[in-house]
């Protein structure tokens, strides 16, 4: 059985990086999700931090803009290359 997919999970200063995906990662998606439909909408990284990444851009500007723009990163990165691992894993369970 799968574990639930947490919807809002705590985010590390920086995402994974490298060419595989992490735990972390598996337990990020939506938050990776979230990340690019706000990119896709062009709304303002500091109005998605707070909401998203449970970071305040105006007490701890420089850490939270790092941490919206490394998980950005690595969503961007999932989007364009690391679902096919994810497909992958999911054909050779099945």
């Amino acid at each position: 059985m799968q574990s639930p997919i947490e919807l809002d999970p705590d985010v590390d200063d920086e995402a994974p990086t490298g060419d595989a995906i992490t735990p972390y990662d598996e337990r990020h998606f939506v938050t990776y999700m979230r990340l690019l439909d706000a990119e896709a909408e062009h709304a303002d990284w500091q109005e998605v931090a707070p909401i998203v990444l449970h970071r305040d851009p105006v007490a701890d500007a420089l850490r939270t803009r790092h941490c919206w723009q490394s998980h950005l990163e690595r969503a961007q990165w999932l989007s364009r290359e690391g679902y096919r691992q994810i497909l992958k894993q999911a054909a050779d369970k099945s």
